[in-house]
């Protein structure tokens, strides 16, 4: 992230995150139609274990990044990715868990539809906040 960049600089950022959310939403949504249609044979205890090293680390950068979420809007932003990771890899460990204890794909399928959702909706979150912080900064700087 741009830190001690100029302000444009930060708002560029914020939206390369959106755009990144959201694409990664998509394309969740994208596999997640591919999967229904061709099948998947999802392995839980796998699904589990990576979810779970996943959860460990991106726990950590959410509190490392949670003292800044109020920042500006880059750090903003980065606060709203790293959140989105963590929904999704909780998503992941309870679909692992649920696959095993119903030995079907279905709930991989639905917490993925769940947690694409959540992602690009995070998207459209930082895309409005840059939106705002935008409008915000050249209405004041042009008084």
């Amino acid at each position: 992230m741009p830190v001690g960049k100029p302000f444009s600089a930060k708002v560029r950022a914020a939206s390369l995150s959106r755009w990144l959310q959201v694409g990664i939403g998509l394309l969740v949504l994208a596999d997640i139609v591919r999967r229904f249609v061709y099948g998947s044979d999802p392995i839980s205890p796998l699904m589990m274990i990576m979810g779970l090293v996943a959860l460990i680390a991106n726990t950590i950068c959410l509190v490392l990044i949670s003292k800044h979420r109020d920042g500006e809007v880059h750090m903003r932003a980065s606060w709203v990715f790293s959140k989105n990771n963590v929904i999704a890899n909780v998503g992941v460990v309870l679909a692992g868990m649920l696959v095993a204890r119903t030995a079907s794909r279905i709930p991989d399928l639905g917490i993925g539809i769940i947690v694409a959702v959540i992602v690009i909706r995070g998207g459209i979150h930082i895309l409005q906040d840059a939106r705002n912080e935008n409008a915000t900064r050249s209405c004041c700087s042009s008084s």
